[in-house]
């Protein structure tokens, strides 16, 4: 990575479980890098979704490192997720035809409830099933997959988690880590946006602020995706052997109901 950059260059890593991403450092200058980010970068950079992609530059193993510019900034609060910017940012998002042709183009195809519902169950072993709550919730996903069909495919970032929200200290706001984008049903995002953070009293003004009526289909949905989520979720953490995150998750999915 180093030789990337010129010798003043400080290098460290930037956390996270891949290992793929560093901060670099020089004066008052700041750059993100990141090993084998998607192309999809370039669009969202120039749809101002996450922060200016400065440079990008292949090595000789054939990997290719991008840089980003690194604002100074925060992630966001749980509780700063009201904001109205995070509702027009979404819906920008949701909206793009760049970023729609773009993940096209990288062989993305529609991924439909269907599709969602085999991985949770791929992701559910026997011990899982003995829970009653997702055996509950696996009949819900099962009986409603043929309601929740929705014509309308946008791009969608796939974790809404307050984390992956920016605020520079120019209270820009951006969205990032990319690595989970998919063709999808819109509500996919915004359940887990509302459910996780909005008041349910608010839900009607942030959709006004999103632009979309607050329908029974719509909470239909939106529901079904969180419950999606939520089972993936446990599943995977799982997997990683990562029991407190799993147990929370089972938590939660007991009151969705």
């Amino acid at each position: 990575m180093k030789h990337l950059l010129e010798n003043d260059w400080e290098i460290i890593p930037a956390g996270g479980a891949t290992g793929k991403a560093f901060f670099a450092s020089k004066n008052n200058e700041k750059l993100f890098l990141k090993r084998n980010s998607s192309p999809f970068l370039a669009v969202l950079s120039a749809e101002g979704i996450v922060p200016k992609l400065i440079w990008t530059k292949r090595m000789e193993n054939g990997d290719v490192i991008t840089a980003q510019e690194c604002l100074n900034g925060r992630e966001f609060k749980p509780e700063e997720m009201t904001q109205d910017g995070v509702a027009k940012l979404l819906k920008k998002i949701h909206e793009s035809i760049p970023l729609l042709s773009m993940l096209g183009r990288l062989g993305k195809t529609p991924y439909k409830p269907e599709m969602m519902l085999e991985e949770v169950i791929s992701a559910l072993d026997e011990e899982l099933m003995s829970y009653q709550a997702v055996v509950q919730s696996l009949k819900v996903l099962q009986a409603e997959l043929t309601n929740v069909c929705c014509e309308t495919f946008t791009v969608c970032h796939g974790d809404v988690n307050h984390n992956n929200w920016l605020l520079s200290d120019n209270d820009e706001i951006f969205l990032i880590d990319w690595d989970g984008a998919t063709i999808a049903d819109p509500a996919m995002d915004i359940g887990p946006l509302l459910y996780w953070y909005i008041p349910r009293d608010e839900w009607p003004h942030w959709l006004d602020l999103y632009g979309l009526e607050y329908t029974d289909h719509l909470q239909l949905r939106m529901k079904w995706y969180v419950i999606a989520q939520t089972m993936l979720a446990i599943g995977w953490h799982k997997s990683q052997q990562r029991y407190q995150e799993m147990d929370f998750w089972l938590d939660y999915l007991e009151t969705i109901f």
